[in-house]
C-alpha cells in the first residue's frame, strides 16, 4: 500500500493554513467528502473536488500527483469513477484531448488506474500492464483520428 505520507497536493498558502486551523494534515485529505473540504477549506467546489481527487488518485501505486492530474483533465474525480473503464480507450480519449499522442508507458498507467478501480490490488504496477498493451494495440491499433504529433514534439 503506498504511504499516505507520499501524497502530494499542491496547495496555495490560503488552503494550507486553512488545513492547519483545522487541525487536517494533507494526509486525512480523504477523510472529507469534497463539500466537506469546500466549507473547511472556503473554495469552490472544482477547487475541493481536485484536492480530493488529487489525494484519491494517488492511493494508486505509483502514481503521482502529475498523473493524478491528467486523470482530473479527463474529468475523473474519485478512483471508483475509473471502474469498467478502458485503458486504452481513456488513452485515446486523452491523446485526442492533449492533442498529441503519448509515450505508451501512459497508456499502461491508465490500465493500472482502471484495475485499481476495480480490485485494490496494491501490489500491481504500472510496468505490469505493458504486455497487456502492446497485445491490444498489435491486434486493434490506434484510432484514425490519432493525433499525428508526439509528445517529444511539443
Amino acid at each position: 500500500m503506498k504511504s499516505k505520507s507520499n501524497i502530494q497536493l499542491e496547495l496555495s498558502d490560503r488552503e494550507r493554513k486553512k488545513l492547519r486551523s483545522n487541525k487536517i494534515k494533507k494526509t486525512d485529505i480523504l477523510e472529507f467528502a469534497p463539500d466537506e473540504l469546500q466549507e473547511l477549506l472556503n473554495v469552490p467546489k472544482k477547487r475541493a473536488k481536485e484536492i480530493y481527487a488529487l489525494a484519491d488518485f494517488q492511493q494508486i501505486p505509483p502514481i503521482g500527483i502529475k498523473f493524478a492530474k491528467d486523470l482530473i483533465y479527463l474529468g475523473y474525480h474519485k478512483v471508483e469513477e475509473l471502474k469498467g473503464k478502458s485503458g486504452a480507450k481513456l488513452t485515446d480519449e486523452y491523446e485526442k484531448k492533449k492533442g498529441f499522442h503519448t509515450d505508451p508507458c501512459v497508456e499502461d498507467q491508465f490500465r493500472l488506474a482502471v484495475d485499481f478501480a476495480e480490485s485494490r490490488n496494491f501490489s500491481k504496477n504500472w510496468w505490469d500492464f505493458t504486455n497487456e498493451r502492446k497485445k491490444y494495440r498489435k491486434e486493434f491499433g490506434y484510432p484514425k483520428d490519432r493525433p499525428k504529433k508526439k509528445w517529444t514534439e511539443v
